[in-house]
């Protein structure tokens, strides 16, 4: 079976129980219940939800030499003690955390500290460990200033590495703070750089507005597919093989490069070729039993393509799967305890599992029985 890494952004998630909805009002108290303590980042969510679909995966993540970063790691080994391997730990560093504030028909608050997150670079990866591997999972390094400093050389020189190789590489970018250093980078030069070596790229549609076409930020709900047309033909253009955007609860917007550039995409690729190449395709999103929580969604969907796409897959199923995988994730407050093996969510799907397909009136697109949009 083939095998991943996955690096990048690492982080301790204190997520307080909130059962009803106040608004946060300074100098207020609010009485919570008891903290969910669970680690975070796409290190933890897209990693560890690839570990449980039975995918080989080692995690490559930088973590402090304080409490929070003994408690991510005691979290990771009590799962699985071979994940934390090829952690890095830094000392003198504070690790990562994120408080997350969930209150009841609100969207998600997060109080985000980058800790040793923000030193990542590419001497944290164990280039002996990558050796042995077919795919390259890097999460969020639109958090982590050491990538996207100097116009993003750390970031390029990083997936060059790791792309020349011979390992097929993924790339989660993350939101950047508006208001910060991330704020201030050329995103839309700075991608024209790196995905000539990038073989699959998963934004979600804010995150990919607000490096291409920052005037659009924050209107991901609304994006239309001819501007997701548009959008993955530039992200194409620049040298992807795979672009797949993440639209909540719309979807998944997947648009892939010719069959030659997926001659180049290394190890991890999709044998069957001719069924991912030149493919524009719009998935529809499963409706959870019970929704307790967005936190890792996306995360997890990532981590659902890649498993797929790994097992050789063909692109529908590949997709669905993703869809399935965040799905699931939603069932449970944290981003990862609703996730299931491989087997179950596959039955799961085979169970006849409704779906909700994405509205679609754009001319050239057709609907399957699987409420699958293709455009020919």
């Amino acid at each position: 079976m083939k095998k991943a890494v996955v690096a990048g952004h690492l982080c301790l998630d204190i997520i307080p129980a909130i059962d009803h909805h106040f608004d946060l009002i300074p100098g207020h108290l609010f009485e919570v219940g008891a903290p969910l303590m669970a680690t975070g980042g796409a290190v933890s969510n897209t990693g560890m939800t690839m570990h449980i679909l039975g995918t080989p995966t080692k995690l490559m993540g930088k973590v402090g030499d304080d409490d929070f970063g003994k408690t991510i790691l005691n979290i990771v080994k009590a799962r699985d003690a071979s994940l934390a391997e090829g952690m890095t730990i830094s000392k003198g560093s504070a690790t990562s955390y994120t408080m997350v504030i969930n209150i009841p028909g609100t969207d998600r608050i997060f109080l985000h500290c980058p800790g040793a997150n923000a030193t990542y670079c590419t001497d944290d990866l164990n280039m002996a460990e990558l050796k042995d591997v077919q795919l390259f999972h890097f999460g969020y390094p639109c958090f982590m200033a050491k990538t996207y400093e100097n116009e993003g050389a750390e970031l390029i020189r990083m997936y060059k590495t790791v792309h020349d190789m011979g390992i097929t590489t993924s790339m989660d970018p993350g939101m950047p703070d508006p208001h910060g250093p991330a704020g201030k980078v050329d995103w839309k030069t700075l991608l024209s750089k790196v995905l000539p070596y990038t073989d699959v790229f998963m934004p979600s549609a804010d995150e990919l507005l607000y490096m291409m076409m920052p005037e659009r930020f924050g209107d991901g709900d609304n994006i239309g597919v001819k501007e997701l047309e548009k959008l993955g033909d530039e992200l194409i253009g620049f040298g992807a093989a795979v672009v797949a955007i993440k639209l909540g609860q719309r979807g998944m917007y997947i648009q892939t490069a010719s069959a030659e550039r997926f001659a180049r995409m290394g190890a991890g690729a999709p044998e069957c070729v001719a069924d991912w190449a030149s493919r524009r395709m719009l998935f529809p999103t499963f409706n959870p039993d019970k929704f307790m929580g967005a936190t890792g969604a996306g995360d997890s969907s990532i981590g659902g393509f890649l498993c797929a796409m790994l097992r050789n897959c063909k692109l529908e199923e590949a997709g669905l799967f993703a869809a399935a995988v965040g799905a699931c994730n939603v069932e449970a407050p944290d981003s990862l305890s609703g996730v299931r093996s491989w087997d179950a969510t596959m039955a799961r799907i085979n169970s006849g599992w409704s779906n909700k397909a994405t509205q679609v009136s754009e001319p050239g697109w057709s609907l399957n029985s699987k409420n699958i949009w293709s455009k020919a």
